[in-house]
């Protein structure tokens, strides 16, 4: 299974994609994790990214591609994987059908947890206090949904025309979501068996 978890900072992504990676036995692959650790290990990328990040900026397209191709390209990767936070926009979108087509990878399904901004806005304060994340203030976290609003609409009708893209409530218990994405899953497995 090759999948795409899309939807706003703090929809819950990366927690989804946690419980996924173990049912799936597929690698998790965030791009905020390799760029957190790019950053702890003060790379030169994980530097820029800092600053980048700290100011609430994205990553240009060329430097989350690169990030993206080199792992795609490891061994783990090859029977599926699950994307988290990637691609942000059309232009990353297009670039990553372009490299998943030369790996013989294409996507099964993007999907897309909708939540909407003020449970993202209470989550994030939660991390934020819990875990010291720099991207989770509040502040911080407000300009990324800004972001997010402006680029998210065409690369989720990107996915649409490819009919590609699911939308999956994202609020509620852990498990109520986990078990929405596993029917989504399921039906996804049965079209294309």
């Amino acid at each position: 299974m090759r999948l795409v978890l899309f939807g706003a900072p703090g929809s819950g992504k990366g927690t989804q994609a946690a419980v996924l990676k173990q049912d799936l036995g597929i690698p998790h692959i965030s791009t905020g994790d390799l760029l957190r650790a790019e950053i702890k290990a003060e790379t030169e990328l994980g530097k820029k990214a800092k600053s980048i990040m700290d100011a609430g900026q994205l990553l240009s397209d060329d430097i989350m591609l690169g990030i993206i191709e080199h792992r795609l390209g490891e061994p783990d990767a090859k029977p599926g994987f699950i994307l988290d936070g990637y691609p942000r926009n059309l232009a990353q979108a297009d670039a990553l059908d372009k490299v998943l087509a030369k790996i013989g990878q294409p996507l099964d399904v993007v999907i897309k947890l909708d939540v909407p901004n003020e449970a993202i806005l209470g989550r994030c304060v939660i991390r934020f206090k819990a875990e010291h994340r720099p991207d989770d203030n509040p502040d911080t976290v407000k300009k990324r949904l800004d972001i997010y609003a402006d680029q998210t609409a065409p690369v989720a009708e990107f996915y649409a025309k490819r009919d590609k893209l699911r939308v999956v409530d994202g609020v509620g218990e852990l498990d109520e979501v986990t078990a929405r994405i596993k029917a989504v899953l399921e039906s996804t497995k049965a079209a294309s068996a």
